[in-house]
């Protein structure tokens, strides 16, 4: 058995990402094609799983592919400045940081909503009042 003899299974397996995945991150660039097998199967090493590793969690904290692949590229250059790093993941939390306040605005008026509703008939819900007239919404960020 050489250093690249893991299958696509137990790479998914090993990396928790799933093997459709794995083909497109491998479609789009994010992994660099491995070598095949005679039989023409992928073969992956112990640095294919860190890097499918390394993916599966950019992704899970939310950072879009473009931002992934800039990543990957500092990665291959390690006494370089993280400075880059720094700058992708400073403006992914400030994206993060307006979608929660959108949240939570968009939280707010419908609490709001439902608070003011009389629960009695639908002609006089105020939950149907305020989508159907955004101009009786207190918010304008939602």
């Amino acid at each position: 058995m050489t250093a690249r003899a893991i299958s696509i299974g137990e790479a998914a397996r090993q990396s928790g990402v799933k093997v459709p995945t794995i083909r497109f991150y491998e479609q789009i660039g994010l992994m660099p094609a491995p070598p095949r097998s005679e039989g023409n199967r992928r073969q992956f090493d112990e640095k294919d799983l860190s890097r499918l590793s390394f993916i599966r969690h950019a992704r899970e904290l939310g950072f879009e592919m473009d931002d992934i692949r800039e990543l990957l590229a500092l990665t291959e250059q390690p006494q370089r400045s993280c400075h880059e790093a720094d700058s992708i993941a400073i403006r992914h939390l400030r994206e993060i940081e307006m979608r929660i306040a959108k949240l939570q605005a968009l939280s707010g008026e419908l609490r709001r909503m439902v608070e003011e509703c009389g629960h009695g008939k639908v002609c006089e819900c105020q939950v149907i009042h305020v989508l159907a007239d955004h101009g009786k919404c207190r918010s304008d960020t939602h």
